[in-house]
């Protein structure tokens, strides 16, 4: 089990995992038997506790039995075989300037698709929203553990992300505690809300939506380059109305936000080719608290490394402005959805 580490005076956090392994292979891997993910190769990963199976014209769960792997599946959720975090309690604490707690939580893997080469760019809308259904699904299991106050959920996409698997798949970290940019956000928010009286990602919303940022819209969500980028092509995609937790989403919501997804996603790969990006869900806790926030959804394109400004004090360098941004890559996810719509 690794270590959750705090920096001698700042609340920035890392974990310490000796054995956890990072993806520093810049050669493709396109060979299917080595790939633990694929079809085939169950027996290469824990047991799943979620078999997704098209059978009759409807999804069936199902999961894996000891000596008795679902076979055919559409998506896979199964524990990491190296995970961030653990429910085992080994570590002990201590105190700044050396302070230390384990790093508890669960660490479950979303297979996305059974094909090698899909991506999250490019496998269908309604891939999409299986994937999300089974993604919602662990999300409400997970806040009923105990110890459980926060869970992650992102995507490594690509050779620069720091994912040690090809396949296409998604992250779901559990933590004890708020991590500290969701801690920040939601205290920031709660902050504004009681001096203004309102949500300030509403605020956004209401100002991104017939700005130059803006690069998508679907019936309730909007996708738009953020006034301050971290990130040359950075986006978001936000919920439209108020909303503060992904997990009670409906069905409908579900598909549109798949749609939205696959056209911004796909318009970003096909706009900047061999791209590598992170993807983070920001959501807001979901046990009681008085600080939530407006969900969102994060796209960091990694088109450069950061330099010593970045690294060293936080401020970040961008190269190109989020409305030149939004408008390059609002024709090519215009065009994407398009596509999209006319195979529908």
């Amino acid at each position: 089990m690794g270590d959750m580490r705090k920096d001698y005076v700042l609340e920035r956090e890392v974990i310490v995992h000796p054995t956890a392994k990072k993806n520093t292979n810049t050669k493709k891997n396109t060979n299917t038997k080595k790939c633990p993910y694929c079809p085939g190769n169950e027996s290469m990963t824990n047991q799943s506790l979620i078999s997704l199976v098209a059978k009759d014209g409807m999804l069936q769960r199902l999961q894996d039995g000891e000596d008795d792997l679902v076979k055919g599946w559409c998506v896979r959720v199964f524990e990491s075989k190296e995970p961030t975090v653990s429910i085992s309690t080994e570590n002990t604490y201590s105190d700044r300037p050396l302070y230390s707690e384990p790093a508890y939580g669960y660490h479950y893997i979303v297979v996305a698709s059974p094909k090698h080469k899909d991506t999250v760019a490019t496998i269908d809308v309604e891939q999409w929203s299986n994937v999300l259904v089974v993604v919602q699904d662990r999300l409400r299991w997970l806040y009923t553990q105990k110890g459980v106050a926060y869970v992650s959920i992102f995507i490594n996409h690509g050779k620069e992300s720091g994912s040690n698997v090809e396949h296409s798949h998604i992250n779901m970290v559990s933590f004890s505690n708020l991590p500290p940019r969701i801690d920040e956000e939601a205290e920031s928010s709660h902050k504004i809300f009681n001096e203004k009286g309102v949500c300030p990602m509403c605020q956004i919303v209401n100002t991104e939506a017939a700005g130059p940022r803006q690069i998508l819209q679907s019936e309730g969500f909007i996708a738009f380059c953020p006034w301050a980028p971290s990130y040359p092509f950075e986006f978001w995609i936000c919920p439209k109305k108020h909303n503060t937790s992904f997990s009670k989403i409906t069905q409908k919501e579900i598909n549109d936000l798949s749609l939205i997804l696959r056209a911004t996603l796909g318009g970003l790969t096909n706009e900047i080719k061999d791209l590598s990006f992170n993807l983070a869900f920001h959501l807001s806790p979901e046990k009681k608290n008085s600080r939530q926030i407006h969900w969102h959804i994060e796209v960091y394109p990694l088109t450069g490394y950061w330099s010593g400004l970045e690294r060293g004090f936080g401020v970040f360098l961008n190269t190109i402005s989020p409305e030149n941004a939004a408008q390059a890559l609002g024709a090519a996810c215009r065009k994407e959805l398009a596509n999209l719509v006319g195979i529908e």
